[in-house]
């Protein structure tokens, strides 16, 4: 029979003290010690913490990281930091902090820019806000909810009037790279009836914060906008509180009987930081290399916009998704179709030939409009959309010449009506089309009486 090491064993007694320590005085603080870290991960052991809990772990230079718990495995705790890594030594003190992941946030939130922490980036002095509250929001009964029945003006001619949003619906915006969905946002950041405007840029190029904060919002449109950014370059979980940070300030001013337009670019990063965390922790890549908590996330996180209870607020949030490689299959893609409440598709093509907003109306749906328009609207969306469909169907045979006319009175139709169509779908950045003036041209443009 071997005698136990005599160190290990002194150390398995005083983790057994520091555990009869924590059942007698559950409000006492136990530091731990970091042992391993590997890639974005951080093994503390010693220590007991709730998962979305923060600890401080101190760094060589005697300063101090704080990591969010985010797993764990026997009595070691997986930890994400939220800055930096470099400084940590093996066996660093880690010591848990009091109070979760929560956010302070008032109405002096109102014409700031804020990081993923809520901490201003702005340089225009400390935060007014009195109220705190948690980042991961509370859930709201859906029989509570006021239903989708006010539209809303968003100030583009082809969604007013061929993809009508109501008050408290949730859309995506899908498109690749380049090909305008930023541009898109901004129009509507400008133009949208909106009491409160909140801007998520989340995990995007960090050139395009101040550029979005300048030249889309300007002085005018910065007093009712709010703009959390999380760039590329901040750790993942800070991309991840970033898109929740906004959606808690949201749903602040929803409480207040305030219209809030939430938009965030984009949702697919916020998928990306949550597959980063996943991986990292050891989770199985299932879906083209996603884990499953990202497609636990993405519904708890667009779960929580939506219109409050009756005679309430309201939160209309626009979430851009990145189709990798213009696949409109992709994992993320496909999940939030299912979860959204309707998709607006920007294709290259469009894009390539200098056709701005590149909205592909055969693609794009919006599934609240049935309730929020009338049948003679919808009479005229239908009717556009068959002739649209009609010359896209038959576009081949027409650009070699192949068909001739008079084989068909529709094709024939449509092809007279396509260059007005297009023309319809046009518009510049620096011009607004309100809900009226839509379907006035809609009914101009098709001939039909007005409904």
């Amino acid at each position: 029979m071997t005698t136990p090491d005599v160190p290990r064993a002194g150390e398995w007694l005083a983790r057994l003290k520091q555990r009869e320590q924590r059942v007698r005085r559950p409000e006492l603080i136990v530091e731990g010690v970091l042992r391993r870290m590997v890639g974005l991960t951080l093994e503390a052991e010693g220590c007991t913490a709730p998962v979305g809990a923060r600890c401080q772990i101190q760094t060589a230079g005697g300063g101090g990281l704080v990591a969010e718990v985010v797993g764990f495995s026997g009595d070691r705790l997986y930890l994400m930091p939220t800055g930096d890594m470099h400084g940590l030594t093996p066996n660093a003190r880690v010591v848990p902090l009091t109070g979760g992941s929560a956010v302070r946030i008032g109405p002096g939130v109102l014409g700031r820019v804020l990081d993923g922490a809520g901490r201003p980036l702005d340089g225009a002095g400390p935060l007014e806000a009195d109220t705190e509250l948690p980042l991961v929001g509370r859930t709201i009964n859906p029989l509570g909810r006021a239903p989708i029945r006010t539209p809303l003006d968003v100030g583009v001619r082809a969604i007013n009037a061929l993809l009508t949003v109501g008050r408290g619906q949730r859309m995506g915006l899908f498109a690749g790279t380049g090909v305008g969905k930023s541009v898109l946002l901004g129009m509507m950041t400008r133009y949208t009836n909106a009491d409160v405007v909140v801007v998520g840029l989340i995990g995007e190029r960090g050139r395009e914060v101040k550029e979005f904060i300048e030249d889309i919002l300007g002085e005018e449109g910065r007093q009712r906008a709010v703009v959390v950014a999380a760039p590329a370059d901040e750790s993942p979980l800070m991309r991840l509180h970033g898109a929740m940070l906004a959606t808690s300030i949201a749903e602040y001013f929803r409480d207040q009987g305030k219209q809030v337009l939430l938009l965030m670019d984009s949702l697919s990063r916020f998928a990306q930081a949550q597959r980063e965390i996943g991986l990292a922790i050891g989770e199985p890549p299932t879906t083209k290399g996603y884990p499953p908590s990202v497609f636990a996330k993405l519904p708890k996180l667009v779960e929580r916009a939506g219109n409050g209870p009756q005679g309430g607020g309201s939160i209309t949030a626009f979430y851009t998704v990145l189709a990798e490689g213009d696949d409109q299959n992709d994992p993320v893609a496909d999940a939030a179709r299912g979860i959204l409440d309707g998709h607006i598709v920007l294709t290259r093509a469009l894009a390539d030939q200098g056709h701005y907003p590149a909205i592909d109306i055969e693609q794009s749906v919006s599934r609240a409009m049935i309730n929020i328009t009338e049948p003679a609207h919808r009479k005229l969306v239908q009717r556009f959309k068959q002739l649209y469909s009609l010359y896209r169907q038959n576009q081949d045979l027409i650009s070699v010449g192949a068909y001739q006319k008079g084989s068909d009175a529709r094709i024939d139709e449509a092809i007279a009506m396509q260059p007005r169509l297009m023309q319809f779908l046009r518009q510049n950045v620096d011009e607004k089309m309100s809900v009226d003036q839509s379907l006035k041209d809609l009914v101009n443009l098709l001939g039909i009486e007005r409904p």
